[in-house]
């Protein structure tokens, strides 16, 4: 079953306030909550924002991540280390602006391929473990491999806007011309680059 989404449930959010006191209050039911309370209401597909009560600033990012860290601490390591330190090199990277976009195509398509994923799992679970986590593996391989070429695909189609209509074109029009070439082969080299590197992350 498809896990549902932050955008299926078309209500408002919910607002959380954040107190100097790290107290954390959803003002949808009018009672103090908890980290844990709030990874289930993510679980379950409930959106919220969280604020600062006093300045109001916007602090969801760092509370969900919060929460990471916290299910990281209790055991449930969900993230490899691997993963981890590659995250953390691409900050302040040439790539750090591709990341985001290439990270939340993946989790779509994971999310809407999670059944076939499960289905491939339990067919291959009865040549027992080893079976189960080559068949895991090879879902995987195959997931990103596709994630890549559908991110490629959308990023090729969205720098297509940036480029000019071919035909006749004065000296003075041709210049941008030249630099937006220069610049769609740049982004298509530090997708490779990217593509390579997140292959050798899938190898390991």
């Amino acid at each position: 079953m498809a896990m549902p989404s932050d955008t299926d449930a078309g209500s408002p959010a919910t607002i959380i306030k954040k107190y100097a006191n790290r107290r954390l209050y959803n003002t949808g039911t009018s009672t103090y909550v908890t980290l844990d309370d709030l990874a289930e209401m993510v679980k379950g597909g409930e959106d919220f924002l969280v604020q600062d009560a006093k300045s109001g600033e916007d602090l969801t990012r760092s509370v969900l991540t919060q929460i990471i860290f916290e299910q990281e601490n209790k055991g449930t390591n969900l993230l490899p280390i691997t993963v981890l330190r590659q995250l953390i090199r691409f900050y302040d990277d040439s790539m750090q602006a591709v990341v985001p976009s290439y990270l939340e195509h993946s989790i779509n398509a994971f999310v809407a391929d999670q059944d076939a994923i499960r289905e491939k799992m339990a067919n291959n679970f009865g040549a027992g473990p080893l079976g189960a986590v080559g068949a895991m593996s090879g879902a995987m391989q195959e997931q990103t491999r596709r994630n890549m070429e559908l991110f490629q695909n959308a990023m090729s189609t969205a720098m297509t806007m940036f480029v000019p209509f071919s035909g006749a074109s004065t000296a003075s029009e041709q210049e941008p011309e030249k630099q937006n070439d220069s610049s769609l082969e740049e982004l298509r080299a530090q997708l490779s680059a990217m593509q390579s590197k997140l292959d050798s992350i899938s190898d390991k």
